[in-house]
């Protein structure tokens, strides 16, 4: 009897020292996971006071067309770009690379204001407004009809000369928008670029938005254009430039879906340059960026690579589902859009939008920022999807046809 006593005792000794374990370890998660709570809340707080202390919050670039949305863009500054990702590369350039960089110096312009008859403004950006233009005096470099981007007051020949040197960097490819001449050396400073026949991606999608949003193959249709910027996206990369600014309102179209061009490089950054730009820029010298298509690592760090880019693609695609919305819709303020971004609020994929794209989006707002797709990734995933859109094909509609023929 007394031997079952002891059992029954040390039986619920144990249960007893089991429960005060469990209950301990319990507090000792929640006091942990409370600590990282009230550290990244923090840390959140910081970045908003530091975003309303001395640092202006104006409006972004918008396209000029009627049916844009109302609700205007936020802009943050932008200090000098730095990345642990690209050290290794640029320290692999020479002192001699540095001193041979092309600079695009031009002692008198080839062409000017007066040289062009401008038709219809395309967009107003944030340095400068694009129009499409007529050449009066014969042609540049074959072409009549041009893409004109006139810069606006306060934008220094500098920086036009920085976005000539990259544009000219990238050469040739049939999905950015190529240059043709500039002129630096007077004001107005200009651009001159290859022609496009409908203007702005979102302001295409915006005024065709019933007609597009009828149409069967939509969807086939958004991944063909899609795949068109991550090619041109996967070309910038080969050439280490980070566009910064890639948007569906900086993506031009001259027949959709199959001629996309990339443009706007005012934002730009050559990162083989990036060492000799770093050692001559001015402190104050900062830049206003859309923080609406911003990663979180750079409100966070101010650090923007090329997986930032990949992080503006994946707005690019929702903004394309949803036929040229304002990201983040349901947020007013600078401050509101840091803050979720940073605690993780992810734009909302359409119902219409078709599975394989909705999760390239989710792919690209991964973090950490090194877990995202490199655009070869994506280029291969879009080749992927096309692939097997163009594989098969309606049997109704063949039966009809062929029904139809006898």
């Amino acid at each position: 009897m007394c031997n079952s006593t002891n059992s029954n005792s040390t039986s619920l000794d144990s249960i007893h020292y089991s429960l005060i374990g469990i209950s301990v370890l319990a507090i000792l998660t929640m006091l942990f996971f409370g600590i990282l709570w009230f550290k990244k809340y923090q840390s959140l707080n910081k970045t908003i006071r530091h975003l309303r202390q001395g640092k202006s919050m104006t409006a972004p670039p918008q396209d000029s067309t009627p049916l844009s949305p109302t609700s205007p863009r936020s802009v943050l500054v932008m200090p000098p770009l730095g990345n642990s990702e690209e050290t290794c590369l640029q320290t692999q350039k020479s002192r001699q690379s540095v001193r041979l960089l092309w600079k695009p110096s031009q002692q008198s312009p080839r062409v000017t204001r007066t040289d062009l008859n401008l038709m219809q403004l395309i967009k107003a950006g944030r340095e400068g407004a694009f129009y499409k233009a007529r050449m009066l005096r014969g042609t540049c470099k074959g072409h009549s009809l041009v893409t004109c981007k006139i810069a606006k007051e306060g934008v220094t020949s500098k920086q036009i000369e920085t976005e000539v040197s990259i544009m000219r960097k990238l050469v040739y490819h049939k999905n950015v928008l190529q240059l043709l001449d500039w002129n630096a050396a007077e004001e107005p400073f200009l651009l001159i670029m290859e022609f496009v026949s409908y203007g702005t991606l979102r302001s295409f999608v915006q005024t065709h938005h019933d007609k597009l949003s009828a149409d069967p193959e939509i969807q086939n249709l958004f991944a063909i254009a899609s795949y068109h910027i991550a090619l041109a996206m996967e070309h910038l990369r080969s050439k280490m430039v980070v566009h910064c600014d890639l948007a569906l309102r900086n993506i031009l179209v001259s027949r959709f879906p199959w001629e996309i061009k990339v443009a706007e490089f005012g934002l730009a950054r050559d990162l083989t340059r990036m060492r000799s730009r770093r050692s001559t820029r001015k402190k104050h010298h900062r830049e206003r960026v859309p923080l609406r298509w911003y990663p979180p690592e750079y409100f966070r760090n101010s650090y923007y690579s090329f997986k930032g880019d990949v992080w503006a693609f994946g707005i690019v695609l929702w903004e394309m589902q949803t036929f040229g919305s304002l990201p983040y819709p349901n947020l007013e303020t600078s401050d509101q859009v840091v803050y979720h971004i940073c605690a993780g609020t992810r734009n909302v994929g359409p119902d219409s939008c078709r599975p394989e794209i909705l999760q390239i989006m989710k792919d690209c707002w991964v973090e950490p920022y090194t877990a995202r797709p490199s655009f070869t990734d994506l280029v291969r995933i879009l080749e992927s999807i096309i692939e097997n859109d163009s594989d098969y094909v309606d049997v109704v509609d063949q039966k009809s046809i062929s029904i139809a023929e006898d």
